[in-house]
């Protein structure tokens, strides 16, 4: 019989900006033979890598956010940056020379930019339920569009982990295809936004999570 399926730490990236239709989130759909969460539409993000423990930033996560996160707050942040870049092309950076930006991280360095955690601003933590053939601990993390180096409507440097990149109005997000994770994830960013206070708890969510997710 197999183990357990180990959990992993994860980052992923709520991006928010207004449209003409309101306000919107960045989302992409898995493919349908990918191993987690197939022909899901899912927010960027993925697993923490190593080498995001090495990355110097331009600017750093704000200490109060850094607090909620404790000694994974920067790689978190990284990795949450880094799979934005990844998997969306969208630059979350400021201008600055990075000569030595370790593997992985080569790319970005050649658009002219570091790192910018200080615009991230972690909303949201959950655990996949057991039963899954991965498991993540993920750290969602809201950043406004306003803050990208990049075009927003611009996805030709992204890799073809996600397919259908678009912006997703807020009132229509939950007619796609979402895991439950994400259909939380939403839930609290339009919460939100109805109460801006940055004092708001972040929410963690684990376990089946069916109580959860009603309305």
């Amino acid at each position: 019989m197999p183990g357990p399926v180990p959990i992993r730490d994860a980052a992923t990236v709520v991006l928010l900006r207004e449209t003409p239709d309101g306000p919107s989130v960045l989302m992409g759909r898995r493919g349908a033979r990918a191993a987690f969460m197939p022909s899901k539409y899912v927010f960027p993000g993925g697993a923490l890598d190593p080498v995001d423990a090495t990355v110097g930033f331009a600017a750093p996560l704000g200490p109060a956010h850094a607090a909620l996160l404790g000694k994974l707050a920067a790689p978190l942040s990284a990795c949450a940056i880094r799979e934005l870049w990844e998997e969306t092309g969208q630059i979350l950076g400021r201008p600055a020379h990075w000569p030595d930006a370790p593997p992985g991280w080569r790319g970005f360095a050649r658009t002219g930019h570091r790192p910018d955690a200080a615009a991230l601003v972690p909303v949201f933590r959950a655990v996949t339920p057991p039963g899954q053939p991965r498991r993540f601990d993920a750290r969602f993390f809201l950043a406004r569009a306003d803050h990208l180096a990049s075009d927003p409507d611009n996805f030709d440097r992204a890799e073809d982990e996600l397919a259908h990149l678009h912006w997703v109005p807020l009132t229509q997000s939950e007619a796609l295809d979402l895991p439950r994770i994400t259909l939380l994830a939403l839930r609290e960013v339009r919460a939100r936004l109805d109460d801006p206070d940055p004092a708001r708890p972040m929410p963690f969510f684990h376990g089946t999570m069916e109580a959860d997710i009603r309305p």
